[in-house]
């Protein structure tokens, strides 16, 4: 079912569908959406998109904002195999994506983990599923098998969107992470990849 994650093995339905409700009459209207791979004139507006989840929110474990130097050497990391795309509204950076390894060893080469940020202004309208598709689209182009999201628990907004383009439940981490003063549960989802 949409907006839910099931246990591949089970079928059990784990979490509740997430609906949103945009209750804040300035929310810009829809407009066309381009993503396109990310480039160096991006590194301040991905960062401020990024430092604003370091800062307030548990979606990111990251403790310290980055600096424009971190972000364009993230940018370098992005510009190969890893691929890094942003989507932009009227020119406008409004959200990223991208994909990194999985884990370091080499019998996990053909695996990654993705990562997406929307700025809070442009939730809701999509943005965030187009970023998705696109990345796991670009991700199996450049040979990956499987595509890996972890994802704090209770944020139910990445949660249903990974679900809604097929990743399934492997298990939750528990207290894995710690920020803000509470331990944090991460969930730990999968899709595999055309190949």
């Amino acid at each position: 079912m949409p907006g839910q994650i099931a246990n591949r093995n089970s079928g059990i339905e784990i979490y509740p569908s997430y609906s949103t409700t945009i209750e804040n009459l300035n929310m810009p209207e829809a407009t066309e959406t381009v993503l396109r791979p990310v480039a160096k004139s991006d590194a301040v507006a991905i960062m401020e998109i990024y430092n604003r989840e370091v800062l307030g929110s548990r979606v990111t474990l990251d403790l310290v904002p980055r600096s424009l130097a971190q972000q364009l050497t993230w940018i370098d990391e992005h510009q190969g195999v890893y691929p890094a795309i942003v989507a932009t509204v009227e020119g406008r950076v409004v959200g990223f994506a991208s994909v990194s390894p999985y884990r370091i060893r080499p019998g996990y080469s053909t695996t990654v983990e993705d990562s997406i940020y929307v700025d809070p202004a442009f939730r809701a309208m999509g943005i965030g599923k187009q970023l998705l598709l696109r990345i796991i689209e670009d991700a199996s182009k450049h040979g990956f098998h499987a595509c890996m999201a972890r994802i704090a628990e209770g944020h139910q907004a990445s949660l249903s969107l990974h679900a809604s383009v097929g990743f399934f439940l492997v298990g939750t981490e528990m207290e894995v992470g710690r920020k803000f003063g509470q331990w944090i549960n991460m969930v730990l989802l999968e899709r595999l990849l055309s190949p």
